[in-house]
């Protein structure tokens, strides 16, 4: 317990001063934390790369060393020895410009900034679309993508979500193997290259949202432990090894470089939230969570500002988006994979693993679309336990839904998209119930006209790790009987990554082109019908209609939209006498072939998959 509270009491200021900063003169001042050694020096590198002089830091407090370069600023590279081993990358670099293992570069914040008067996006307006930079356009980088959001914001996307940037081993990865917390990747355009992306997102109307990986480090290129073993622990454990050392005995400098990381993106990048990867592997045992203290950390550092925290967490657990004062740890939102998982279940019929925990009924998907997510507490099947909280007074928007995301793409063996599984038909119904839902929509890059390219997982680690990786992707889908005799691309191959680039052309193709129209039409519908923007509790329902369809229900302005998608077969429902179609996904202008309205004689009637939108006056009004 003593550890616990001494990391509990630290203020902010006493540890966020680590790495290299420029000060006033000009100076360029060094403070590494390295405890249990005795002697840490600054080895400076020269333009061609080589080592020149060291400068030894002087021990200061608490295991840290500090040191001063007069007469320099921005631009010097270094690396740092440490009881005369290495030199190593700074853990707490700025910039990383020759990559993970090459020297750390002083940086300045400074930059001309355009947005001084943007708020961001209420978050009960987001519209999300996750992109992987290296992989969105032929260029790979932050400035490549500029030019695309005058057209996403056309679109009705309200937000980027950026998988991580933090540096990465090797010129292309997912991200989540970073190591390098605080250095923006230079091979999407390092620092400059992101906040031009951010500036002219704002400038275009857009927030930035960035996922952020605080549950592991990558396993190239991480040099913490040259500095000090506290930085993980095996009192706890993750998916990818040990845990970092969030609750333990010298723990709080290691907080500190995670609640420091939250500060520069959102302080020094603008940036308008964080998407934290793997919430539920973040263990911290201690009191505040570090959950709790990322949100804190967050929002002071944008006052007047909107700021969006999300989680992903599996567990369905409401405490994520209670207030601290009510015991919570105060986040924004949480991916709810319950939707997606039926959704899949349903139009694809996938059942191994988490699915078997899904019958994708129609009964069941509308039960997830009343509640928020499906599980609340009932037995898992594939966890062997119960999961899940009730979601019973959470707001709507709090919660993620999506029909596809990076890892329901990219963790299939093939990186097939979900229109590679299921009929365009099944795709637009999909779709349309997303849309219509009064969740948060997140739309994976390209999902708005259904792209055909993969998203594969792809790494470009060394040698004999990348063996390792390989040989562990495969194994990974050795066991299921949906992709017996399939060869997994290797991660590893060079093609692997260049086939998961977006090919943004497919878009005007007569076979995507109405699909996108179809993403259009029903994002501006969500933006401005106030059956549709007003997203309460109790402003919506959902039921089933037997056993192959659905209906979900929104109200507002004395107004009913009612969303009836069919799951599959003929579906036959009444509606009032006043209701008029407002869309049907088997639309020609949609790339449908049923010109035919499905309205008639008071009537819906749909082929299914398939989903139409009515609309009539709300007889319960008042």
């Amino acid at each position: 317990m003593g550890a616990l509270s001494e990391k509990r009491n630290v203020k902010p200021s006493q540890t966020s001063s680590l790495g290299a900063w420029v000060e006033a003169g000009p100076r360029v001042r060094w403070r590494v934390w390295a405890p249990s050694h005795s002697r840490v020096e600054v080895v400076l590198f020269d333009a061609k790369g080589a080592p020149g002089r060291a400068l030894p830091m002087t021990p200061e407090a608490d295991g840290c060393f500090g040191a001063v370069l007069e007469g320099q600023g921005a631009g010097v590279r270094y690396k740092l020895r440490v009881d005369g081993e290495g030199p190593f990358p700074d853990p707490w670099s700025r910039s990383q410009p020759e990559g993970v293992h090459g020297p750390s570069e002083v940086v300045t914040a400074d930059f001309a900034w355009t947005d001084a008067g943007w708020k961001g996006v209420e978050p009960r307006s987001l519209v999300l679309y996750e992109v992987h930079v290296g992989t969105a356009t032929p260029e790979g980088t932050f400035e490549a993508l500029i030019p695309r959001l005058s057209e996403l914001k056309q679109l009705g996307i309200t937000a980027l979500e950026l998988m991580p940037v933090a540096s990465f081993p090797g010129r292309h990865n997912w991200g989540y193997d970073g190591v390098d917390l605080f250095a923006p990747a230079q091979v999407y355009g390092g620092p400059q290259g992101l906040r031009r992306l951010v500036d002219a997102a704002h400038a275009a109307g857009l927030a930035v949202v960035l996922d952020a990986v605080y549950n592991h480090f990558g396993p190239d290129g991480n040099y913490l432990r040259a500095f000090s073993p506290h930085y993980f622990t095996g009192r706890h454990h993750t998916p990818w090894g040990d845990a970092v050392n969030y609750d333990g005995e010298h723990s709080r400098f290691v907080r500190e470089m995670v609640l420091s990381n939250v500060e520069m993106w959102i302080r020094d990048y603008h940036l308008d939230g964080l998407r934290l990867d793997a919430a539920h592997a973040i263990v911290d045992d201690g009191t505040p969570h570090l959950l709790t203290e990322i949100s804190e950390r967050a929002r002071a550092s944008a006052p007047g500002r909107h700021v969006v925290l999300i989680a992903e967490d599996e567990r369905n657990e409401r405490k994520l988006m209670r207030p601290a004062s009510e015991g919570g740890h105060g986040l924004d939102g949480v991916w709810a994979d319950d939707f997606h998982h039926q959704m899949r279940r349903a139009f694809a019929g996938d059942s191994e693993s988490y699915y078997q925990d899904y019958t994708g009924s129609a009964e069941d998907l509308a039960r997830t679309l009343v509640k928020g997510w499906f599980y609340e507490g009932q037995p898992s099947k594939n966890l062997g336990h119960a999961r899940g909280t009730k979601a019973e007074g959470l707001e709507p928007w709090r919660f993620v839904y999506c029909i596809q995301n990076h890892d329901q793409v990219g963790n299939r063996p093939l990186g097939e998209r979900l229109g590679h599984d299921v009929s365009p038909a099944a795709f637009r119904a999909m779709s349309t119930l997303l849309l219509a839902s009064p969740y948060t929509p997140l739309i994976f890059m390209g999902q708005e006209w259904n792209a055909s390219t993969p998203f594969l997982y792809f790494t470009d680690h060394n040698e004999e790790l990348g063996r390792l990786v390989t040989e562990g992707r495969r194994r990974e889908f050795a066991g299921f009987s949906r992709f017996a005799g399939e060869e997994v691309p290797d991660p590893q191959a060079e093609a692997t990554f260049t086939r998961s680039r977006l090919d943004w052309s497919e878009a005007q193709r007569p076979e995507h082109a109405g699909v996108l129209a179809l993403y259009r039409e029903l994002l501006a519908l969500r933006a401005s019908d106030p059956a549709l923007t007003d997203a309460r509790r109790g402003a919506y329902d959902a039921y089933a209609v037997g056993p192959d369809a659905l209906v979900l229900e929104r109200r507002g302005g004395g107004q009913v939209l009612q969303v009836l998608v069919a799951l599959r077969g003929e579906v036959e429902h009444a509606v009032p006498a006043d209701a008029t179609v407002v869309l049907w996904s088997d639309a020609p202008r949609f790339g449908g072939d049923v010109s035919a309205s499905p309205l008639t004689g008071g009537k819906l009637r749909l082929r299914g998959p398939g989903a139409v939108i009515v609309r009539y006056a709300d007889a319960k009004r008042g």
